[in-house]
């Protein structure tokens, strides 16, 4: 036996071991890419039909498989109608140089997210001050474009004038969900999904209700100010954590958005450890 493990390992090449980690590596950035959409749930669907498929095979249980192999088969014709918001997505990341990773084309990434940390530092104490609601949601590794399909397109710069502005009330983006991803205002008056949670307080609302579904189908972090009462909260993770002050809400970002070594460590498992 070890002999014929020898042999197959032995028949290995340089290029052999390049093929497959490049194969394995497009593997990984596709699933980052519908990781916490929809998608997943799909593909865990697809998963089970495929399991079951093959456990109906070695049964005999004829009918059974052949019913799961029609409609696998029709599964397997669907799947580019099914996926076409995260396909669109990769070809779009594949233009921009961003489906190989993050920032491939940009050096000074960790200052222009410095920079928006300052911005939306400024404006959320201004907001917190008038008693302006806000709900704003940062972008991280999961593509957040099936939220933003849902509000006006911004594309604009991000600064703490725009941002005030953009909440203030009779303002038409001012009810929805503004996303930001680096240094750019992306959409504003998106909807969000609601969380499904049913311990939550009553005193939270369809804005802090929104915060956290958002952050339990992605990685992304929410940002809500309260209109009854001005506190700060973050959500990350499904998690909710209220009256932040301005301070505080920048030392939490800049670990968890911030671009430096620990901005992937668990905001929760970061706070519990200080």
């Amino acid at each position: 036996m070890w002999e014929g493990v020898t042999d197959i390992f032995s028949q290995i090449t340089l290029i052999d071991i390049i093929d497959i980690a490049l194969v394995a590596f497009l593997f990984y950035r596709m699933t980052l890419l519908i990781r916490g959409t929809r998608a997943i749930q799909l593909l865990k669907g697809l998963l089970v039909l495929l399991v079951a498929m093959v456990i109906s095979d070695r049964l005999e249980l004829r009918s059974i498989n052949w019913l799961l192999t029609q409609i696998m088969t029709i599964g397997i014709v669907a799947i580019p109608i099914v996926f076409q918001p995260e396909l669109r997505r990769a070809l779009e990341q594949l233009g921009r140089g961003k489906f190989f990773g993050e920032g491939i084309f940009s050096s000074n990434q960790g200052d222009e997210r410095e920079a928006t940390i300052k911005e939306v530092k400024k404006s959320i104490k201004v907001l917190q001050t008038r008693k302006i609601g806000a709900l704003i949601v940062i972008e991280r590794e999961t593509g957040l474009n099936d939220i933003v399909e849902t509000g006006i397109k911004i594309n604009g710069e991000i600064s703490a004038e725009l941002l005030i502005n953009i909440f203030m009330p009779l303002s038409p983006l001012h009810d929805g969900a503004l996303v930001i991803n680096n240094n750019l205002i992306k959409a504003g008056g998106c909807y969000l999904p609601l969380t499904e949670k049913p311990n939550l307080g009553k005193e939270l609302g369809t804005r802090h209700r929104a915060a956290i579904g958002i952050t339990e189908n992605s990685d992304a972090i929410s940002l809500i100010v309260s209109e009854e009462t001005g506190a700060i909260s973050l959500a990350e993770n499904g998690k909710l954590s209220r009256y932040l002050d301005e301070d505080e809400l920048e030392s939490f970002l800049i670990k968890l958005w911030g671009g430096n070594e620990e901005r992937s460590k668990s905001f929760w498992h970061w706070r519990l450890g200080n």
